[in-house]
């Protein structure tokens, strides 16, 4: 009985790589092919996602409110999120996408800084500090860059999110397929 679970739930792992696989695969194939559709669809998925999320957050702060004393920080947050959502979906897709590059544009330059900061402390420590100051400089870059051209950051980010769709459905589609071999193998040896 045990050993027709355990087939079972391998079987049904394969099967979900594979399916996973495939659409991951056709979702980086189709950013590639529409990208303009692209690009207004990532701002639906940025608007409701945000408005999902604040809901949740609500819901959950009043369920904590006997429990934790800082509850209200949950209920804020979630309503700032529901907040921008309705807002994002009302002023759509400008208010997605432009959340998106500035949000992209604040993580290269936070990212710099860090770098920055981290490359004296390797370099005080008597460390190799180049490549860490390298990058915080690169970084900072462009996160400028990233306010600057939004367009371009935009496109950047559609090629990165179509990038690893692409990959990460080919490595999936890898996966199923080794599920698959090792599952032969098996049932010839069993």
């Amino acid at each position: 009985m045990i050993a027709n679970d355990l087939k079972a739930g391998y079987n049904q792992s394969k099967w979900a790589l594979l399916i996973r696989g495939l659409l991951s695969v056709m979702i980086g194939i189709l950013i590639l092919a529409r990208p303009l559709e692209s690009v207004a669809a990532l701002a639906l998925v940025i608007a409701l996602w945000s408005l999902f999320d604040g809901f949740v957050n609500i819901v959950r702060a009043f369920h904590l409110r006997g429990i934790a004393p800082h509850w209200w920080v949950l209920l804020l947050g979630g309503t700032v999120s529901a907040v921008f959502g309705v807002a994002a979906l009302y002023y759509y897709p400008v208010l997605s996408l432009t959340f998106a590059v500035i949000w992209t544009a604040y993580w290269l330059a936070f990212s710099g800084l860090v770098a920055l900061y981290a490359a004296v402390q390797e370099r005080r420590a008597g460390m190799s500090w180049g490549w860490t100051m390298a990058f915080g400089v690169v970084a900072i870059a462009g996160g400028v860059f990233a306010f600057m051209y939004p367009g371009v950051t935009l496109a950047s980010l559609m090629g990165v999110i179509s990038g690893f769709a692409l990959v990460g459905g080919v490595l999936l589609l890898m996966g199923a397929g080794k599920m698959q071999s090792f599952q032969s193998t098996v049932n010839r040896g069993i």
